[in-house]
């Protein structure tokens, strides 16, 4: 009874018999969008027609009438220009159903990364100003990416880059010492940030105060500069440890812009055959790689974001063997990332580490006023948009009678928001539809919560009416039962190309068919065959929780 990984090793098998070789792995196997043409289908007639001298549709019924005497499946079918379509014996989905059963954790997992180590860098919010929407879409896009690694096989480490020096720092403790803000008030601090921004460009004085603080947090030698820093700090990094709670994610290690300056400062001096002085500053001139030129050491010898991106890769270094390393930010950064990788690897020290990092750039999340800035104060902080989402899910879950509505209210809304941020590429901008995020109507975190809740409560009532899920052999396998099994598959392809919304389109798929299914039938019947609806149930049920955990969304049991 052939499986993927039957029919992967089948194709690699005919493969070499043609002296094309390959790995298993490396082969592209992939879901029907038609479930009626088939559970697999592979293109490689059409990969491999050209170097083998023969047409698609040729080369295609050759492989087919080898792996006919491979694999066992119902039938091999080729369709189109030369496509291989694989559909499975009904056993196959059988013996699905029982592993799931038995062993639910392990539902979806493969090994495409055994034992690799990758380092994944995300959320990365600046002390001293607001938790903003861009930083929760960096969380949402990193835990998920992390997650999916793992259920890879690999060892995944967290990090969250921190800047807590530079300009931004010096005007807001300014503002702080300036009107006399409260340091130990994340909300005073964000405040003090919109207003030393505000006055470093609009008052010379100010400006010129302004980078005076921002010499002095660097060297240390101001000691009230100090204190009012120390203190804005500490609330800081403590307020963005409660939203990391609420959000789901545990950070391995934490590194920080005071930390990496003073070893990118000691880099880029040390590599002057790399960078260039111009103007007082130090730069990299980028044109020799197709780039542009940016400033590493500004003229009045402080770092920029990029000397300190340097000190970081050899922080990074430094932190363990690494087999990759994953850098999560907006794509408007992505220029920049490459100008400061490419001056890395001109850098015999870094250059390792910067040929195993990448950069998995993410959109912008716009409102109907458009694009938020903390820079003005005008901005929908990250945090207010997840208490916002929450009272308005409020309702909802007082009425479901859930032990702790407010957890519940939280967890919906962090699955509205993370869905809204997953459901597409990770390039694209979102415009975020806060009716539409809350909605129970499908394509929307909670529905898929909603669904996973139903699957609980019907598994749970089974259990009191001591109904023993047992699948039925000999029923012909459901368009349900089909898609259920498609999850590995999608979770691979998700891995494989670092993008998670292909498992939120699978189970938001998933749902919908769910609950077509369970609006037609009435599983708990009495009747033998409610054994085998509630083995199909709990197959859904297990699917959606893991496929929600791969979200990093929150997967209730009432709602």
């Amino acid at each position: 009874m052939a499986s993927e990984i039957d029919i992967r090793d089948g194709l690699f098998r005919v493969l070499l018999t043609y002296g094309i070789d390959s790995v298993p792995t490396a082969i592209h196997l992939e879901h029907p969008e038609d479930m009626s043409h088939g559970d697999f289908s592979t293109n490689i007639a059409l990969s491999y027609a050209k170097q083998l001298g023969l047409s698609p549709q040729v080369l295609a019924k050759k492989f087919v009438a080898e792996l006919g005497e491979i694999i066992t499946v119902e039938r091999i079918e080729i369709a189109g220009p030369g496509f291989i379509n694989f559909f499975l014996k009904p056993d196959v989905f059988a013996n699905t159903i029982s592993a799931i059963s038995h062993e639910p954790s392990h539902w979806g997992k493969n090994q495409l990364h055994i034992g690799e180590k990758i380092m994944v860098e995300f959320t990365d919010p600046n002390p001293f100003k607001e938790f903003h929407i861009g930083h929760l879409m960096s969380n949402a896009i990193g835990e998920s990416v992390s997650r999916l690694l793992e259920y890879a096989g690999a060892r995944v480490t967290r990090v969250n880059y921190q800047g807590d020096v530079g300009p931004h720092v010096a005007k807001a403790v300014w503002a702080l010492q300036k009107f006399n803000l409260d340091s130990r008030s994340a909300a005073e601090l964000g405040r003090a940030y919109a207003a030393g921004a505000t006055a470093y460009e609009k008052e010379p004085e100010a400006k010129q105060e302004i980078d005076v603080i921002n010499t002095q947090i660097y060297d240390r030698s101001n000691p009230v500069v100090n204190e009012i820093y120390d203190a804005g700090r500490k609330t800081s990094l403590k307020h963005f440890e409660a939203i990391y709670v609420l959000l789901g994610t545990k950070f391995d290690h934490y590194f920080f812009e005071s930390e990496t300056a003073p070893r990118g400062i000691a880099l880029v001096r040390n590599h002057l055959d790399v960078f260039t002085e111009s103007e007082g500053a130090i730069v990299y001139q980028g044109e020799k790689d197709g780039l542009h030129t940016r400033v590493f050491i500004t003229s009045r010898a402080t770092p920029t974001y990029e000397a300190k991106d340097l000190g970081l890769l050899a922080m990074k270094q430094e932190y363990g063997a690494l087999d990759r390393s994953i850098t999560v930010t907006a794509h408007e950064q992505a220029d920049y990332f490459a100008v400061m990788l490419a001056a890395a690897r001109h850098m015999p020290e870094l250059a390792e580490i910067a040929e195993k990092t990448s950069h998995l750039s993410h959109g912008m999340m716009r409102f109907a006023e458009g694009k938020m800035s903390s820079r003005t104060g005008n901005v929908i902080t990250g945090e207010g948009l997840l208490a916002e989402l929450a009272d308005a899910a409020g309702e909802r879950a007082i009425k479901s009678r859930a032990t702790d509505a407010g957890v519940l209210a939280a967890q919906i809304a962090v699955g509205a928001i993370k869905f809204q941020i997953l459901r597409q590429s990770s390039g694209k901008d979102i415009v975020f539809d806060r009716s539409r995020a809350l909605s129970l109507e499908g394509d929307s975190g909670p529905y898929l919560q909603y669904t996973h809740a139903r699957t609980e409560q019907v598994v749970a009532k089974a259990k009191v009416e001591e109904v023993v899920a047992i699948y039925n052999t000999e029923t012909r396998p459901s368009l349900l039962v089909r898609l259920v099994a498609h999850f590995p598959l999608e979770v691979r392809r998700a891995t494989e190309l670092r993008e998670p919304h292909l498992v939120a389109t699978y189970l938001t798929e998933l749902s919908a068919v769910f609950n077509r299914w369970y609006a037609e039938e009435k599983i708990l019947d009495g009747t033998p065959e409610a054994a085998h609806k509630v083995a199909v149930t709990n197959a859904v049920r297990v699917t959606l929780k893991n496929g929600l955990y791969l979200l990093g969304i929150p997967a209730p049991e009432q709602m």
